[in-house]
């Protein structure tokens, strides 16, 4: 059975990150969204996956080529500019032969283990359509919501109110007759869409009952990290990994190869540290720290909870919690990401101009890919740096100017 990942869509909610990537490209606990969701699929033996790709594509396909180095054979279609999922699952059309089966993926799920063999194990209880759902937390009004009979699925409502709330959601993973793009030509969205193979095959529930993420806002980002890395149960340390002497090590820390941790240094899991990276002295990497390849962490810096992309330098005495940063990121010394308001109130983000509450009292900053942030500077609880921006150093007293 081939696969059909869609990474095409804007993730406008998903400022600042997704103004240089797709959304199926962010990371966590060490990797991608979108490199999470091939692993899962070759594990569960399919090897034959289409991704569907929009703005920024090019960096999918730079990034994972044909598959070679996971062990599947990708292609790629181009839906364009992005105007929703049944546009995206059309692209793919001539790549699938009719009165096949395939596995239709949403690529800005993750799952904290891997939901496709009880997928197929449903689809080969059933033979038919299956779709997988799920119980997230609320509110349930952003997701698909479904209705059930048993197993079997009597209706989807794609943007519920909430006076239709349902308990399930759609969990972004289908097996579906290749019907499915006749369907979509003739429906035109994805409601009239379910309703239609509904009533010409029926439509099965395959229960997730693990964990499950959809991101769609920049905190998610952290959410799933915790998620992932609550799964890790021992520590991972590269033989290719530099440790010196006096360096503490508790809990599940992985540790990629290349990287180099100097003495005094603390990191307690569960905690990543990706390939050819640099932690300082003396510095204190804390549980659901994940730090992509290539970054430098300076002397005495302090990291917790937050997910760096990758490229970034961190520079000595720093204090970085509760946050997200791009690729090439660089701080100057003694940079503090508050995490908390003084009152302790839940923490409001301005995602596009307006002001949404997050519900989280712990949260810190965002930060998008090539931002330089000068030496001394604060950043408040909910900021937003867009990529490229630079923040001057916060210095008390200036000298000359040019």
């Amino acid at each position: 059975m081939k696969a059909l990942i869609l990474t095409g869509g804007a993730g406008r909610n998903l400022v600042p990150f997704s103004a240089t990537r797709p959304k199926a490209s962010v990371m966590v606990a060490g990797g991608s969204l979108l490199r999470r969701s091939i692993g899962h699929l070759r594990e569960a033996g399919v090897t034959d996956v289409t991704i569907v790709t929009g703005p920024n594509g090019d960096k999918i396909h730079r990034g994972f080529g044909e598959g070679s180095e996971l062990g599947v054979n990708l292609s790629y279609a181009d839906q364009g500019q992005p105007s929703g999922i049944a546009q995206a699952i059309l692209a793919a059309k001539d790549r699938f032969n009719p009165g096949e089966y395939l596995i239709l993926v949403y690529g800005d799920v993750v799952t904290s283990a891997n939901p496709y063999p009880q997928l197929l194990q449903s689809f080969n209880s059933f033979t038919g359509p299956i779709a997988a759902v799920c119980l997230p937390g609320p509110p349930t009004a952003r997701y698909g919501n479904v209705y059930l009979s048993g197993t079997r699925i009597t209706r989807i409502v794609e943007k519920p109110t909430e006076e239709n709330l349902g308990n399930y959601v759609l969990a972004g993973m289908f097996v579906l007759p290749t019907d499915l793009f006749g369907l979509v030509e003739s429906a035109g969205d994805m409601e009239a869409v379910f309703a239609q193979l509904m009533a010409k095959f029926g439509l099965h529930a395959s229960i997730w009952e693990s964990g499950w993420i959809d991101v769609e806002s920049p905190w998610d980002i952290l959410a799933a990290n915790q998620m992932v890395m609550d799964t890790w149960e021992e520590a991972r340390v590269s033989r290719d990994a530099v440790i010196e002497g006096n360096v503490t090590i508790a809990g599940p820390v992985h540790i990629e190869g290349g990287s180099h941790v100097k003495s005094g240094a603390v990191l307690v899991g569960p905690c990543y540290v990706g390939r050819d990276c640099y932690i300082g002295n003396n510095s204190l990497i804390r549980n659901y720290a994940s730090i992509g390849p290539e970054s430098t962490i300076g002397y005495g810096v302090e990291l917790k909870n937050s997910v760096l992309f990758g490229r970034s330098d961190i520079g000595r005495l720093s204090f970085v919690g509760d946050s997200v940063l791009g690729e090439g990121v660089d701080t100057g010394s003694n940079t503090v990401t508050i995490n908390e308001n003084l009152d302790h109130s839940p923490i409001s983000v301005d995602l596009r101009g307006e002001s949404t509450r997050t519900g989280l009292k712990k949260l810190g900053s965002f930060i998008g890919d090539d931002v330089k942030i000068g030496a001394s500077n604060t950043l408040a609880a909910g900021s937003i740096l867009e990529p490229g921006t630079i923040v001057p150093h916060n210095a008390t007293l200036r000298g000359p100017r040019d």
